[in-house]
C-alpha cells in the first residue's frame, strides 16, 4: 500500500529528521528515530496515525557523542548542555533559534519504564530504530496515553509479524526473547498486550482492522509465553509484584524542572 502523505503541518519536522539522519549518514554518525515520528515513517494510508508530533527524538550511539553535537552544531542548533551534566552523559538536549521544538537524543539504551539496550541495532532501519524496538518501547509504557495507543495500534496494525530483523517487520522472537529475559519486560508487555485488546473498541477501527490487530497480539503473546525463560526470570517471578519491576513515571527522561534542581543540588556547598 502506498503510504500517506503527512499534514502540512508536519511535513517541516519530518523533513527535518530526515535531513539530519542523511547529513549523519554522510559523515558516519548514527542517529536513527523514536517515538511518535518513527511510528509516522513506518505507517501506510490511514486516517489512524495522524496526530500532533512535538519534538524530534533520536538514538544515537554513545561513542559518538561528540560528533553527533559537532554534527547538529553544524546543522544550526545549539546544546543544551544541562542535559548532558543532569544524565551523565546518557542524554543529549539541542535547540534551534526561532524553533520551539527541542531535539532529544538518547545514547545507546532508551531508558524508559524498562532499559532497552539498542547500541547493536541500530542498523536494521534506514531512519529509525526497528518496528520490533519502537513496538517494545511503547509496550512496555504504564500509563498510556492516546498517543501511545494510536502509535501501538497503527504499528500493530500495519506492520507484518516475522522471526528475524527485517526492514518493517515486526520480530516477534526477538520481543518474546526479551520477556523471556527479564519478568519486568513480560509482566508489563504482557498486560499491555492485554489491554489493548480491550481497547480497541474504543477507536474508529474497521472490523477487519480489529481482527487483524487481535491476530497479531494475540500471536505475539503466544510466543511470549511459549518462549524457554531463564533462571533469572523464574526466581524474579516467585517474588512477583512485592517488589517494584518498573521505574515510576518521575524517574524517567529530563524535564526543564528536573534540570534546574539538580543543577542547584550540585551548585550546593558541601556540609561538613
Amino acid at each position: 500500500m502506498q503510504r500517506a502523505a503527512p499534514p502540512d503541518g508536519e511535513k517541516e519536522r519530518i523533513a527535518e529528521a530526515e535531513r539530519i539522519i542523511d547529513a549523519a549518514e554522510e559523515k558516519g554518525v548514527v542517529l536513527r528515530l523514536i517515538g511518535g515520528l518513527a511510528v509516522r515513517n513506518h505507517c501506510v494510508i490511514t486516517y489512524f496515525c495522524e496526530r500532533e508530533y512535538l519534538d524530534i527524538d533520536f538514538v544515537g550511539l554513545t561513542k559518538q557523542s561528540r560528533e553527533i553535537t559537532l554534527l547538529l552544531d553544524g546543522l544550526g542548533y545549539e546544546e543544551n548542555r544541562n542535559v548532558r551534566l543532569v544524565s551523565g552523559g546518557l542524554q543529549l538536549q539541542f535547540y534551534r533559534e526561532n524553533l520551539e521544538d527541542h531535539i532529544d537524543v538518547f545514547l545507546g539504551t532508551l531508558r524508559m519504564e524498562h532499559d532497552l539496550s539498542l547500541k547493536n541495532r541500530l542498523n536494521i532501519e534506514d531512519y529509525t530504530i526497528s518496528v520490533s524496538d519502537l513496538l517494545l518501547s511503547k509496550l512496555q509504557i504504564y500509563e498510556i496515553n492516546e498517543k501511545d495507543a494510536r502509535d501501538t495500534l497503527a504499528i500493530v496494525k500495519d506492520l507484518p509479524l516475522g522471526g528475524e530483523d527485517e526492514k518493517g517487520v515486526i520480530n516477534v522472537k526477538y520481543i518474546a526473547e526479551i520477556c523471556a529475559k527479564d519478568w519486568g519486560w513480560y509482566k508489563d508487555v504482557t498486560t499491555n498486550i492485554n489491554r489493548y485488546l480491550g481497547l480497541m473498541q474504543h477507536y474508529n477501527l474497521r472490523p477487519e482492522e480489529i481482527e487483524i490487530i487481535k491476530s497479531k497480539l494475540g500471536r505475539i503473546r503466544e510466543e511470549i509465553e511459549k518462549a524457554p525463560k531463564t533462571l533469572e526470570w523464574k526466581l524474579r517471578a516467585r517474588i512477583g509484584e512485592r517488589k517494584a519491576w518498573r521505574r515510576t513515571v518521575e524517574d524517567q527522561g529530563l524535564s526543564e524542572s528536573d534540570i534546574d534542581e539538580e543543577l542547584r543540588k550540585k551548585q550546593r556547598p558541601t556540609q561538613i
